[in-house]
């Protein structure tokens, strides 16, 4: 099946090279995870007792909320595939708020450990906990740079609603959304093993 006279039918949306980061990121986050669990079934009463002191409705919370970006974004691309620009820069908009609220509901969370005695280096549990989730938050903040590369891309057209070199827009618009599901599906693993496993 091929795309207008020479170009083949693309079956990954974005660019490969974020494919390459995202399997890259998912190794590594997988190192990582497995050396969680290693280190909770040496000592599964201590991580329990830690584990008990998170506020799971916040966890749940962030959860949605990062779930419901994805869904933004998802729609930023339809809408972009569609040259429906103004629909999709609308819908980038939606995705970076939803962003914000989970980085704000995330400092909310970390005040609240560090104010009742929980750091870094209270217990094995908490290491992991500040560790995982702090590295999800710097990931997040890359993705406010990705999500201004697709407002940048779709500001243009849809002021104007129309504007030139539509397939590379397309391709730099689904390579960002590419990454920001990553990021949203990086959470889910970290709040199933940190919320949810007991």
């Amino acid at each position: 099946m091929t795309v207008g006279a020479n170009k083949p039918a693309r079956f990954v949306p974005g660019q490969p090279d974020m494919w390459a980061f995202v399997l890259f990121e998912m190794l590594v986050f997988t190192a990582y995870l497995a050396f969680y669990l290693f280190y909770r079934a040496q000592n599964p009463e201590l991580f329990l007792r830690s584990q008990a002191q998170l506020d799971m409705r916040i966890g749940v919370f962030n959860t949605l909320i990062l779930l419901l970006s994805s869904l933004s974004v998802a729609r930023c691309v339809q809408s972009a595939r569609a040259h429906a620009y103004r629909a999709a820069l609308n819908d980038a908009y939606i995705t970076a708020s939803f962003g914000l609220v989970f980085l704000g509901a995330k400092v909310f969370e970390w005040t609240g450990q560090t104010r009742g005695g929980n750091s870094f280096t209270s217990d094995d549990f908490f290491t992991y906990y500040f560790f995982l989730t702090g590295i999800h938050f710097v990931h997040l903040l890359i993705g406010f740079v990705v999500i201004g590369i697709v407002v940048y891309q779709l500001w243009g057209p849809a002021r104007t609603g129309q504007g030139s070199g539509g397939s590379q827009r397309l391709v730099l618009v689904e390579t960002c959304a590419t990454y920001w599901h990553t990021v949203d599906f990086l959470w889910v693993l970290i709040f199933a093993l940190l919320y949810v496993v007991r």
